[in-house]
């Protein structure tokens, strides 16, 4: 099987290991620079080119696009797509998950259960979408933040609303949510491949910080999930229509509440706690689901 592997970072552990399984497993890899590629738009004869050279050898794509370059890679991802080429996740799963707001709208009207959340672009909402998220104390999220960057714990109802004009000033659009105390800094999260929870981990915050990303100080381990943390997480690959994700969940006194799905999920921080080859179970699902 000839892949393509899409990403502007191929000194990343993740990279280098899919590279690295891929190979193992008897498959012909080659990086592809997300933004180095051209996208020829032509009728009947979609095309890409990288390097100067045309792109259509290939039998599978594994996409690694960066949050920053989501509408870019999405498009490239897209036009791999319409050249027959079978992608790790669709192009369309890929955007769908990438619109934090859209996410929650979807999970949350297929019934998974989420920490309350709200949404205003009125400045003088604040104290409502306060008020919906349970009070302070309540998480502010920028909806384009990722690795915990722009997540901020308004401890007040005055500070949070502080937090939420300040951000809405700088015309930066934020999600509100429900704090859950219970958790204590930690969250889980499980790695679907194939519709199964295939690995999971539990991340601790640093001291004295609410969020548990591994690229804010925080710490992984592993965990025994329970069977209703697995269902929620497969229900969340499915209602995405991601074959390949992580699920990020807060354990709460009213079962587990869905935080986030990462179509992009590092595997640094997963295999370290787990144990489980993550890249050989992704190699593996693209050759099950690849006829060269």
């Amino acid at each position: 099987m000839k892949i393509a592997l899409l990403t502007e970072f191929p000194e990343l552990y993740s990279t280098r290991r899919l590279i690295e399984t891929a190979q193992a497993r008897g498959h012909d890899i080659d990086i592809v620079r997300t933004l180095q590629v051209v996208i020829n738009i032509e009728t009947h004869r979609p095309n890409l080119f990288f390097e100067g050279k045309k792109l259509d050898e290939f039998d599978a794509v594994i996409p690694r696009i960066g949050q920053s370059i989501t509408f870019y890679g999405v498009a490239v991802l897209r036009q791999f797509e319409m050249m027959g080429v079978v992608a790790l996740n669709p192009s369309i799963a890929i955007r769908r998950s990438r619109d934090k707001l859209h996410a929650l709208q979807l999970l949350g009207s297929n019934g998974v259960a989420l920490p309350a959340t709200a949404f205003a672009h009125d400045l003088n909402r604040s104290t409502d979408v306060i008020a919906m998220a349970g009070g302070a104390p309540v998480v502010i999220k920028q909806l384009e933040g990722t690795e915990g960057i722009g997540v901020v714990l308004g401890e007040t109802d005055t500070s949070a609303k502080s937090v939420i004009e300040a951000f809405r000033g700088a015309d930066v659009d934020i999600l509100v949510q429900e704090f859950i105390a219970e958790s204590s800094g930690t969250d889980i999260r499980a790695i679907v491949v194939g519709g199964q929870v295939i690995a999971a981990m539990q991340r601790q915050g640093a001291n004295g910080d609410f969020r548990s990303n591994l690229h804010r100080g925080g710490k992984a381990s592993s965990v025994e999930i329970t069977p209703q943390e697995r269902e929620t997480a497969i229900r969340c690959a499915e209602i995405m229509g991601l074959n390949v994700c992580g699920v990020d969940m807060l354990r709460s006194d009213r079962g587990p509440l869905v935080l986030e799905v990462n179509s992009s999920p590092g595997l640094e921080g997963i295999e370290t706690a787990s144990g489980v080859d993550v890249a050989n179970a992704i190699i593996e699902f693209l050759e099950q689901n690849t006829t060269p």
